[in-house]
């Protein structure tokens, strides 16, 4: 399975946060998974470390090294990915899990997210 991880999901699975619940954590970790982070993620992770967020612990060039070392794949955000936003309900606001979501149906991935507003887009995501 190619499975996208959502922003904040894919930095607790590298800081092995106890957020990530155990099913979560056995799917990431299975052999017949292939994780995906997206360049969006790491985007995000710059933007708001470098305005002080606490809820990245972590910067941009850090996470990147995390996820490379846990051997996590990165998807390029392509011109399909981008337009394929123009398409989607009005379900969440935030632009960064827009573009997620349009990544994931237009690729086709499962995404994994914590959020609610975001699984609302489709039963293809995985909500944890």
């Amino acid at each position: 399975m190619n499975l996208l991880l959502d922003t904040h999901v894919a930095l607790w699975a590298i800081t092995d946060s106890p957020r990530l619940p155990p099913q979560a954590r056995a799917l990431i970790a299975a052999p017949r998974t292939t994780v995906w982070v997206s360049v969006a993620s790491l985007w995000e992770i710059a933007i708001k470390h470098s305005l002080g967020r606490g809820d990245m612990p972590v910067s941009g060039q850090e996470a990147l090294q995390y996820f490379q070392a846990s051997g996590y794949r990165l998807l390029a955000i392509e011109a399909e990915h981008a337009v394929a936003v123009a398409g989607l309900p009005p379900h969440h606001q935030d632009p960064f899990d827009r573009l997620l979501v349009a990544q994931a149906l237009t690729e086709p991935m499962r995404l994994m997210t914590h959020d609610a507003h975001v699984a609302a887009y489709s039963d293809t995501i995985l909500k944890i």
